[in-house]
């Protein structure tokens, strides 16, 4: 015979109105609460009807996650916090890689609408923007603002950009150059380059900005431009690199071309990834608040469901992490 909410409500001892807030994740619910009921849920062996749940709520309690990557340091350390995060507020995660096809991302969010999800994060600039304002489920962009349209969630690049910049100068570099976006492909994550310019210019030194090609950034493969950079810029002694990974591997380029560092040459990196630490030298980088960034994003998927207000623009801080690289 079928267990039901009745048979949960009186094996954990709680009212049958609060079994079905518990399984719905609707209000709020003590975790001592929460945990009888499941308990109770795992000892008489009750199964809820997710399907049955999904259509009376016209919602699921799941989200999607669209990156570009999954090999990619950044993208790993995310994926991991938001299923860390996910899994605290009792939500289910469904992740999808795109590769950086817009195509797939326009088919993964249509899905996902048809689908009842109760939101997306996004983690990709490929989906233009009138095809996301069409989307009938919250969305919420992460490093990417889309005026009028989506909630989004950023980190400070500016002043990452800034801090880089005053750490290389700091340590001792005159002559920068910052490995940046993409070519021809316009990021938040650009505005990196105005906050480290600002401060070469403001103090005098030489600052100089390459951008990465889009098969590099798919690749994730970029020694021969970060050597033929060092060949175009002799006098360059300290590097700002967009990503850990592009610092990782500035640094393997340094000891290739027989140089020191820092002495000879100073690098910082952007994220502060896991990849930052297995190097040797550690590398100096940009702390970006990845769980924080996770963590709002998820909350503003709730709320959006719950009718709240959720802002169109959230910029959260970075700091600097020094390390051995500087």
């Amino acid at each position: 015979m079928a267990t039901t909410l009745k048979d949960v409500a009186k094996e954990s001892g709680v009212a049958v109105e609060t079994v079905s807030r518990v399984l719905n994740n609707r209000g709020y619910i003590s975790e001592k609460t929460r945990k009888k009921v499941y308990d109770a849920m795992e000892k008489i062996g009750y199964r809820p009807n997710l399907v049955a749940r999904t259509l009376s709520k016209g919602r699921s309690d799941a989200i999607a996650v669209i990156v570009p990557h999954i090999t990619h340091p950044y993208f790993a350390k995310v994926i991991s916090e938001v299923e860390r995060v996910a899994e605290e507020k009792h939500y289910q995660v469904f992740l999808y890689n795109s590769s950086g096809d817009p195509d797939k991302e326009q088919n993964v969010l249509a899905f996902c609408e048809n689908s009842l999800i109760a939101g997306v994060l996004l983690f990709s600039h490929n989906v233009k923007p009138e095809q996301l304002k069409k989307i009938n489920i919250p969305i919420v962009t992460i490093e990417r603002f889309i005026e009028g349209g989506t909630s989004s969630v950023l980190c400070d690049n500016y002043k990452g950009g800034a801090l880089a910049a005053e750490c290389l100068i700091r340590s001792g570099a005159k002559n920068l150059l910052m490995l940046g976006g993409v070519w021809h492909k316009k990021m938040p994550a650009d505005i990196r380059e105005d906050g480290f310019l600002d401060v070469c210019r403001k103090v005098g030194v030489t600052g100089n900005v390459l951008s990465s090609t889009p098969e590099e950034y798919h690749t994730l493969e970029y020694h021969e431009s970060i050597k033929k950079a060092l060949m175009e810029f002799p006098k360059t002694d300290g590097i700002f690199c967009s990503s850990d990974l592009i610092a990782a591997q500035a640094l393997q380029t340094a000891r290739e071309l027989g140089k020191r560092v820092p002495e000879d040459l100073r690098i910082v990196g952007f994220d502060d990834t896991e990849l930052s630490l297995l190097t040797t030298p550690r590398i100096t980088t940009i702390h970006q608040p990845v769980s924080e960034m996770a963590k709002l994003g998820l909350k503003m998927i709730i709320d959006a469901n719950e009718g709240k207000t959720v802002p169109e623009k959230n910029i959260l801080d970075v700091t600097l992490v020094e390390r051995e690289t500087t």
